[in-house]
């Protein structure tokens, strides 16, 4: 029996290993997600080390744990301001685009494998989500900015389709195994019941999280993310058990929690973006040992026939009918149709059949594997080409004159005030951030008994505190002061 410590060397050594080599993606714009799969796929059974890993229940509950933190923080890093304009086009993707999508993949599988249309519709709809959490890499390593609205598009859409394509997949899956399975009218309606159990349980846990994380006032820091790590694992688990779509849930409490300011955001921003590279390395490796390589040839030619009509045929259909209305030019229409990569979500998804005895799991599966390699291979290594060759990029915008003098700037040093907090003042004992201050009012400096202290959003206010502001509008200054009175 093999000691712990020989699994947490082989687990150490494919975590370095795989931040080490996903320098590849910034030098030659290869997806990190294709190297993190490689290598699993090169430690499995049929790689150099041999590692036998065929359970497919623990490589789907490792996904869907991954799945949360993934989205989670792709909510949390996700600006509000940057998604309200698309938001209409962004939610007719994630829900139309992967119905029409999935509908139109079928149309193919099904003249291709030997399925039924609904069987055909079951591996449509699990290759049905984008992931372009891939796609952003690379456009960052090659120094590549998007036309103003195509960045938070692409976000959205992303972010949100997952679960659409999770609850096709399930309802599919029961009503080819259960003999009596709900009608099309149930099905409907439980689909709405999920997004909206999801949506407004995610809403309220995102509004929450910024009140409590600011009330809180833990003595150490290294509490907050265990706290933030609690609150997103009992939403997902609550949402699930109510109903709702608890994938939803999590990526919708990150953007709403974005939306406010509290204790150690940047930090905990910084923490779950972390947090999301590790489980997406996590979910990479277990899904690459679960496949063996040397089935993936039987169904290349397959594979590679749907893989095609998928990028070619049905993604720029469904684009081009869910922004039919929009303000979005042609190129930028195919640039979206072109920036639907497959990801970790459909090989999840792929892994559900197994885990109902379903009778074609092996080669949906190793189909479903086949498609996501090439996806990321052959769309994702040429992104940057297609941004150039569309005209999507960003401009940046030159100086007039190279040689242009910079003038400074003096400091406007009647804008600075000094303010004390008296005793019984109603601020003493919060944090800064509890204040809710505008942006014009900065707190620059507080001076405590004989101390200089550099203020934070968790610094909390004592009496006797000297507080150095800067605030512009003098009638600004003014009123927030009257809040520091009387809050």
């Amino acid at each position: 029996m093999e000691s712990i410590e020989l699994y947490l060397l082989i687990a150490g050594f494919l975590i370095l290993l795989s931040v080490i080599t996903s320098k590849l993606s910034s030098r030659f714009g290869i997806p990190s997600l294709f190297i993190f799969l490689a290598l699993g796929m090169l430690a499995g059974s049929d790689g150099i080390l041999g590692i036998h890993f065929d359970n497919v229940e623990i490589a789907q509950n490792i996904g869907t744990l991954a799945l949360i933190f993934i989205l989670f923080g792709g909510g949390l890093d996700t600006a509000w301001k940057a998604v309200r304009p698309v938001l209409k086009d962004g939610l007719i993707l994630a829900t139309l685009g992967v119905l029409l999508t999935a509908f139109i993949v079928a149309l193919c599988v099904y003249y291709i494998l030997d399925f039924t249309f609904l069987e055909s519709l079951l591996l449509s709809a699990i290759i049905s989500s984008t992931d372009a959490a891939a796609v952003f890499a690379i456009l960052r390593s090659k120094g590549i900015l998007l036309k103003k609205k195509l960045t938070p598009l692409l976000e959205l859409e992303s972010g949100s389709n997952d679960p659409m394509a999770i609850f096709l997949t399930i309802a599919i899956l029961q009503i080819l195994l259960l003999p009596e399975s709900p009608s099309m009218v149930e099905w409907i309606f439980k689909f709405f019941l999920q997004f909206l159990i999801g949506g407004a349980l995610g809403f309220t846990f995102g509004f929450l999280l910024p009140i409590i994380l600011n009330r809180l006032h833990l003595n150490y820091y290294g509490l907050y993310p265990v706290f933030t790590i609690g609150w997103i694992l009992f939403l997902f688990a609550a949402s699930s058990m109510l109903g709702g779509n608890g994938f939803l849930a999590v990526y919708l409490a990150g953007i709403v929690a974005n939306t406010k300011e509290f204790v150690h955001k940047k930090n905990l921003i910084g923490f779950h973006d972390g947090l999301s590279w590790i489980m997406q390395i996590a979910v990479f490796l277990a899904l690459g040992l679960l496949v063996f390589p040397s089935q993936l040839p039987d169904v290349a030619i397959k594979g590679l026939i749907i893989s095609l009509w998928l990028m070619f045929v049905a993604r720029p259909i469904g684009v081009f009918l869910c922004t039919m209305f929009g303000s979005h030019t042609i190129k930028d229409r195919l640039f979206i149709s072109w920036v639907g990569l497959r990801g970790a979500v459909p090989i999840i998804l792929a892994t559900y059949p197994y885990s109902s005895n379903f009778e074609h799991s092996n080669l949906i599966f190793n189909i479903v594997f086949f498609i996501v390699l090439f996806s990321i291979l052959i769309q994702g290594t040429t992104l940057p080409l297609m941004a150039k060759w569309l005209k999507v990029e960003l401009k940046t915008r030159e100086s007039k004159d190279d040689n242009e003098d910079v003038v400074a700037s003096p400091l406007f040093y009647h804008t600075l005030k000094q303010f004390y907090i008296e005793a019984n003042s109603p601020v003493i004992g919060k944090s800064i951030v509890e204040l809710n201050l505008p942006q014009t009012f900065l707190i620059l400096l507080i001076k405590r008994d004989k101390d200089y202290l550099k203020p934070t959003g968790s610094t909390i206010l004592l009496e006797n505190d000297m507080l150095l502001i800067q605030c512009t509008s003098e009638s600004r200054y003014k009123k927030v002061l009257k809040r520091f009175n009387s809050f």
